[in-house]
């Protein structure tokens, strides 16, 4: 011990031992500068904004893959899921003739699957046809190691006589994903073997003649939070009793709401894409109600959804318009 303290490192290994303590360093500096008001420390060495210029993609979904560094995206407009670098290099990580217009992704980590809900409203010119269109709600199983298509679930024959529009996923802690419906006010659940099944269904979860509910996200409280596009509604509905579902009490209007993110268990970040704002809502009552507590401006981009980067950062989806000759993935800041 009296070497460790009386010795000097000189050349390779006085640097050496820099690099090494530079990250502690710098996580020092961080957590003596605050943390934000979500309890997450900001990562200055994440991309602020990720541009990808591909021409024609319209992303919906958007998900992080921390273990190969790589964003994973949907596509209205072709249906392939596509890898993008920080660079800004997009490839195809994943296609099948099925898949019209992949819409909400989401990455199973545990379970290594990735789940995309598949739909067609008709903006695929190559895959869409009178049988599926406004009638296809599916959803396909991807291993998220390499690509590959391992299942594709029909959920649209479960109310044959409906229109449809697949929209969001969540898994829960046993691997059951639940899948929101636009077009019909359900819920689908598919559990590990891929039984499919009607989760929830009840008019008031209607958009009516607009979309109905959008977003949805697992809470490990043991029920799923989930958002109604046309008039910003959001209901708290309980695994072991959906029939009960509730609305989540608030002031904010959260018309256009999309995707979701929970942040941890009282933290919700909630993206509108009429309003071109991601919301950051808190609640101190287990989702009776929720507060406002930062919001971030999008601008012009139509925002879609948002995803988790390395616990400390969310990033937002800028798809812009169909005919845009790029889409960006931005770091939100409150």
């Amino acid at each position: 011990m009296l070497h460790l303290l009386t010795s000097r490192p000189t050349g390779l290994a006085a640097l050496s031992r820099v690099v090494r303590l530079a990250p502690l360093a710098f996580g020092l500096l961080f957590w003596l500068s605050g943390c934000s008001e979500d309890g997450t420390i900001p990562n200055p060495f994440s991309p602020t904004k990720i541009t990808v210029a591909q021409a024609g993609i319209s992303p919906e979904g958007v998900q992080y893959d921390e273990l190969n560094r790589q964003f994973l995206v949907s596509s209205r407009t072709k249906g392939q899921i596509g890898a993008v670098e920080d660079d800004g290099t997009y490839t195809v990580f994943a296609d099948d003739s099925r898949l019209v217009s992949t819409i909400g992704l989401n990455l199973d980590v545990a379970r290594h699957r990735l789940l995309a809900a598949v739909s067609d409203i008709g903006v695929n010119p190559t895959r869409t046809s009178p049988a599926t269109a406004r009638k296809l709600a599916a959803v396909a199983i991807f291993n998220s190691d390499n690509g590959n298509l391992v299942n594709y679930i029909d959920l649209g024959a479960l109310r044959p006589s409906l229109a449809h529009f697949a929209n969001d996923i969540a898994v829960d802690a046993d691997g059951n994903a639940y899948i929101t419906d636009s077009l019909s006010p359900i819920i689908y659940k598919v559990d590990k073997q891929g039984k499919a099944s009607v989760f929830l269904e009840n008019a008031q979860l209607s958009g009516g003649a607009g979309f109905g509910l959008n977003g949805i996200v697992y809470h490990p409280g043991g029920y799923l939070l989930t958002a109604k596009s046309s008039d910003g509604t959001l209901y708290k509905v309980p695994l072991n009793n959906p029939e009960s579902f509730t609305t989540v009490a608030t002031s904010q209007s959260l018309v256009g709401a999309d995707g979701l993110l929970l942040q941890n268990a009282q933290t919700l970040l909630v993206v509108s894409g009429s309003q071109s704002t991601v919301f950051r809502l808190n609640s101190s009552d287990s989702w009776a109600s929720t507060q406002v507590t930062g919001t971030f401006a999008t601008g012009a981009t139509s925002p879609t959804t948002i995803t988790r980067r390395l616990l400390t950062d969310a990033y937002v989806l800028y798809p812009y318009q169909a005919t845009a000759p790029q889409f960006e993935i931005a770091k939100v800041r409150f």
